[in-house]
């Protein structure tokens, strides 16, 4: 066991320096990659972080550097096609045909494009900075480039905040520089190094010390408001422009205040964790000229983790029709054939250049007519008829079209239907994922939305009692109050503390409560209508006085980043998805058959819930910060009583309280061969002390005379039965001290 443990140990410690300098290259690529959170998906994060590790632990785990290469390309092309949505398409054509044989190797590579060439370009930025370790001046120019690069990022590309990037990358250079000095040192002066191993606390230990004081100073103090802004920000500012923003920075982390709006509005790319404040921003992101007013749908998910929402494993495998053709009839899932439908015709026009997943339209698009004024080779794109959203290529997202004409058929809402015949009973044909919710919610929540609904039986009424309550008892803003949240859960947290929030805020508890009642419920992200060039209902807000509404809700709306929204969309049984605003002060246009009012909420009375006497549910001990201080300064105050005289003890026998002088004599001997070692003299384990004191008389004669004082009192000491005296183990130590300040 002794010789496999050994054998382990050297094949570890073989070249350790450049498996060191795996994980620091490892460490700065990941650090760098993590600020293209709005651009990467999270495909692409998955590909390349398990390239970094599989790097990482083929350097480590394997000598071969041929075998070692080896197994890092399969396991990047493994990858690539686990995660990028690759489907294995057999060869049928002619096998005589070189023409044939590169179509079906160009179908198979378009499949895995752009990851394969991200993934290869990452690896190879690995291996490049691995090369550099043999030059400190190399190893400072890549550590200093990805800092400068990410401190422009921040700079140029507000609000994206990437403080806590750089200083792990300075922390992770200077680890690397440390370690390559200690390699050098090891390579020039192999006996030395040997020698300062044998004390590897006293070598390591202050060194790591100071680093991690040093960055966990800088890392961890309180966020203080720059003095001055950046030259980017002051000269926009100056000019009277908006600092751009790029997509999803609706709530970047901001620290819990009341005017917590560091963010701004826009169209979400990252929804996990949901919840901070934003300030609106009015840019204008697209025109929608329609027949009929609407929300703009983007994307739906269906998970919800207790912070967020994020795409079902169900949602990430669905197939999708692709290569669409001009005014070709999609099929949506999820809609009765019974259910009566209404034709909304759409021109969509951006007017930023931002890259969105989708196109946005009336939910559901029924066929796309033109894209960029072209009905003819429309560009790739793939219809997701469970989930209702048209899809753009990963392949070609970066090509966003500059316009597009839609259409849509929106299901009526029919209110007399909705409360008989098989709406009225709760929905069993619908995939488990829309009642998905994660074991950590409060039952209070569920407690809460049962009720809300005690009074009515059908699931149309219940979701209108939710959306009712919602609307009436919590307060629409965009800067919430975060300082009130105790709960962990994102919902839990606005219905009882918060209790105050945007889209996000009421959406997502509509679609958990509705969960909770047994009814199939997915989030939707999008747009609301926006505004027209002159509307009717914005100037009757402002007291304008002799307005009268519209006869009709077609034209022209202008949709801008203020206008991202969530809402939900509801499944009923036999009847088919149906929207549903539940946000304070918004009302969603329905289409309803002809001849009826559009269905308005009625106050209902809802039961006043006492917030105190609802506490969280217990989802588990938490330790508090105030509870861990309070118990290590207890643990210290014990220690310090309990094991003060015993402690005091062995400090007294160290330093030379032992029971005997001889002891301390044998002791102090040691402890000075340990110095001079320290201090550069040779020295054999196997020697005697007679022989080290000898040896060392001859290389230093000036200190001939103590050494041989020394070595006679501690062969006096050691091996025969004479008992030192106090005052011979006294004068031994002033000769031992006159020895330690000779060698400096």
């Amino acid at each position: 066991m002794k010789t496999f443990n050994r054998a382990a140990i050297k094949w570890f410690s073989a070249d350790v320096y450049r498996k060191l300098s795996a994980i620091f290259s490892a460490l700065i690529v990941y650090q760098w990659i993590r600020c293209l959170g709005d651009y990467w998906w999270s495909e692409t994060y998955t590909i390349v972080n398990g390239i970094l590790f599989a790097a990482v632990a083929a350097n480590l785990l394997i000598p071969s550097k041929l075998l070692s290469g080896t197994v890092q390309l399969i396991s990047l092309v493994g990858l690539n096609a686990a995660y990028s949505g690759y489907m294995w398409v057999a060869f049928e054509g002619d096998k005589r045909s070189a023409a044939q044989w590169l179509d079906w190797f160009k179908l198979q590579y378009d499949q895995l494009t752009p990851f394969i060439w991200i993934s290869l370009g990452v690896w190879a930025v690995f291996h490049a900075i691995v090369l550099l370790r043999h030059k400190r001046a190399y190893m400072m120019i890549v550590v200093g480039l990805a800092i400068l690069s990410l401190a422009a990022a921040d700079s140029l590309f507000t609000p994206i905040h990437l403080w806590d990037e750089i200083a792990w990358l300075v922390f992770i250079g200077l680890g690397w520089l440390v370690a390559s000095h200690f390699s050098r040192f090891k390579e020039r002066h192999p006996e030395n190094w040997a020698q300062l191993l044998e004390y590897p606390l006293s070598l390591f230990l202050p060194m790591l010390l100071i680093i991690t004081l040093v960055m966990g100073a800088g890392l961890f103090v309180p966020a203080v408001k720059p003095i001055l802004t950046d030259p980017y920000t002051a000269w926009k500012e100056a000019r009277g422009e908006s600092i751009p923003n790029l997509v999803g920075d609706k709530a970047i982390i901001v620290p819990a205040t009341k005017n917590n709006a560091d963010g701004k509005s826009g169209y979400s790319r990252d929804d996990n964790e949901l919840g901070n404040g934003f300030e609106f921003d009015y840019t204008p992101v697209m025109t929608v000229t329609t027949t009929k007013r609407s929300y703009w749908r983007g994307e739906t998910k269906a998970l919800y983790s207790g912070k967020g929402w994020s795409e079902a494993p169900q949602e990430k495998k669905e197939k999708a029709l692709g290569s669409i053709e001009s005014k070709q009839e999609l099929q949506p899932s999820g809609i009765a054939e019974t259910t009566n439908t209404e034709v909304v015709d759409q021109t969509v026009t951006m007017l930023k250049k931002d890259k969105y997943p989708v196109l946005f339209g009336a939910g559901p698009i029924s066929s796309v007519i033109a894209v960029n004024g072209k009905n003819t080779s429309l560009p790739k794109l793939n219809w997701m008829s469970d989930s209702w959203e048209m899809r753009l290529p990963k392949t070609s997202s970066a090509n966003y079209p500059e316009s597009y004409i839609i259409q849509s058929k929106i299901p009526i809402l029919d209110v007399a239907a909705m409360e008989t015949g098989a709406p009225a009973s709760l929905s069993e044909d619908i995939d488990p994922m829309y009642l998905q919710l994660p074991d950590t919610l409060p039952l209070r929540v569920k407690q809460l939305a049962q009720n809300i609904t005690s009074t009515v039986t059908t699931p149309y009424d219940k979701v209108n009692l939710l959306v009712s309550y919602l609307q009436a008892t919590y307060a629409y803003t965009n800067t919430p109050d975060l300082s009130k949240r105790v709960s962990e859960d994102f919902v839990d947290s606005f219905l009882f503390e918060v209790r105050e929030g945007y889209c996000d805020y009421f959406s997502t508890s509509l679609a958990v409560m509705s969960r909770t009642l047994g009814i199939p419920a997915r989030w939707v992200k999008g747009y609301s209508p926006g505004s027209k060039p002159v509307d009717p209902d914005m100037q009757r807000l402002q007291g304008m006085t002799g307005i009268e509404p519209e006869e009709s809700d077609a034209g022209t709306y202008t949709v801008r980043n203020a206008d991202a929204h969530s809402w939900v969309e509801i499944y009923f049984n036999g009847y088919g998805w149906l929207p549903f605003e539940a946000t304070s002060g918004f009302a969603f246009p329905y289409a309803v058959p002809q001849d009826a009012a559009e269905p308005e909420l009625a106050p209902v009375p809802v039961p006043e819930l006492d917030n105190e006497a609802q506490p969280a549910e217990d989802n588990g001990f938490e330790v508090k910060a105030w509870m861990f201080w309070t118990a290590a300064s207890v643990l210290v105050l014990l220690i310090g009583v309990l094991g003060f005289r015993p402690l005091l003890g062995q400090f007294k026998r160290y330093r030379g309280g032992s029971a005997t002088i001889n002891e301390r004599i044998v002791r102090d001997t040691n402890r000075l061969i340990k110095h001079c070692r320290k201090k550069g003299l040779d020295y054999n384990e196997y020697e005697t002390v007679r022989e080290t004191m000898s040896r060392w008389s001859g290389r230093l004669s000036s200190l001939q005379t103590q050494f041989r004082e020394v070595q006679v009192a501690f062969e006096q000491a050691m091996y025969s039965n004479k008992t030192m005296t106090r005052e011979e183990a006294d004068r031994l130590s002033l000769t031992m001290k006159h020895i330690r300040e000779h060698l400096g």
